[in-house]
């Protein structure tokens, strides 16, 4: 079969496996009100619901795919580090379409939206890498499994129809790269499913908040009646035409701050917020933070007040690269050159510099000056300790 990243724990499997949902529709009794009843977690669901409609789960993944897609990467084998190379020609423009800043921001998404992304090689072009290299959705892609366990090929349909690529020859057509996913031996965990319930929390406040504008942009207070023999109900003819008159004068954001005029026996008594209404704002602020720390995105950098993790947005910064961007660019990039090498049939290693990440700058420089002050290593071993290949003989 060639190259693969697959376990081989998964169980013994003859027909094709459809990419459902993990957990369906998961309903939760609600102590005192009925059912709660949160979002579908299947792929398609889940990235309408957490990144088209919800800002924050927007923000983190743009933020994490561009940040990790503008990475300069590295190309070295055991002997050179090379500036002009056949794997970084086909990265620079691996389709008529897209750059290579493109290309990875759009596998980078796939993996965050769903925990799996796939790349697919077409045709062949120079020393036997492939002429173009395209992403692949992830929502339409399964995994058909052979009697051991491992993929035997993968399902791509499209508009009801199906293309199977092959995966028992070599080299592969497809590199699947996935997220761990401690449950599932053949697809990966995406942070948007950890973060669904905060999703779910977050959209809900939002919805609150749009039917308060719509259906409460009045001034907030209860009408009072009191009749002249002290009688406090009204006629039903008089009821409804208050209500009437509530709806089409005072109801709605174009009503906003509009003042009333009240009749005999009418008083307005005003009220605040209700300290219900009051804790939706905290509520949605905690379900921001949730879905930022799923993503790995200090809050802080996101604008999500209310978060001291970090004494300023620098070290908030240099946080998310090192603990968010460099991690997932070089899994994504060392699993690229694993597929590419059995292409090229020489193994070729990819690699993120961090030495041209501005936001690490500072500590790529402490860094340098220490190995360079360490006199007890020879100059081999500091080129080994900063990841630099050995010098050429002589």
């Amino acid at each position: 079969m060639g190259f693969s990243w697959f376990g081989r724990g998964a169980k013994a499997a003859g027909i094709p496996e459809s990419k459902v949902s993990a957990t369906g529709r998961i309903v939760a009794m609600a102590a005192g009100s009925g059912r709660v009843v949160w979002s579908p977690r299947d792929t398609g669901s889940m990235v309408r619901q957490g990144f088209i409609g919800n800002p924050v789960g927007f923000r983190a993944v743009k933020l994490i795919a561009e940040a990790a897609a503008a990475v300069p990467l590295l190309c070295q084998d055991r002997e050179s580090r090379y500036d002009t190379h056949p794997v970084l020609d086909l990265l620079r423009r691996p389709n008529p379409g897209q750059g290579r800043a493109e290309l990875f921001e759009a596998l980078f998404g796939q993996m965050l939206l769903s925990g799996n992304g796939y790349l697919e090689a077409v045709g062949e072009g120079a020393k036997g890498l492939p002429s173009e290299l395209h992403v692949l959705r992830s929502d339409r892609m399964s995994i058909v499994a052979g009697e051991d366990g491992w993929p035997i090929a993968f399902d791509y349909a499209v508009g009801g129809r199906k293309h199977r690529f092959d995966m028992t020859g070599s080299p592969d057509p497809i590199c699947h790269i996935r997220s761990f996913h401690p449950l599932d031996d053949h697809y990966g965990l995406s942070p948007m499913q950890a973060a669904a319930v905060a999703v779910d929390v977050h959209n809900s406040a939002s919805s609150w908040s749009k039917a308060l504008l719509d259906n409460a942009a009045r001034p907030s207070g209860a009408i009072v009646y009191k009749g002249a023999d002290g009688q406090g109900s009204l006629s039903p003819d008089q009821y409804d035409r208050l209500v009437s008159e509530m709806e089409i004068h005072h109801q709605g954001a174009r009503n906003a701050g509009r003042p009333m005029l009240l009749e005999g026996g009418l008083d307005w008594k005003p009220m605040g917020f209700s300290p219900s209404d009051m804790e939706f704002h905290e509520t949605k602020l905690a379900a921001s933070r949730e879905i930022a720390i799923a993503f790995g995105v200090p809050p802080m950098i996101l604008g999500i007040p209310g978060d001291a993790t970090y004494a300023n947005y620098a070290e908030a910064n240099r946080a998310f690269y090192r603990l968010t961007v460099l991690p997932l660019a070089t899994r994504v990039a060392a699993a690229v050159a694993w597929w590419l090498s059995e292409h090229l049939g020489v193994e070729v290693d990819l690699r993120p510099d961090p030495d041209q990440v501005p936001a690490l700058a500072e500590e790529r420089d402490q860094h340098w000056r220490r190995v360079d002050q360490a006199s007890f290593l020879t100059v081999a071993e500091k080129r080994v300790a900063l990841g630099l290949p050995p010098l050429a003989e002589g």
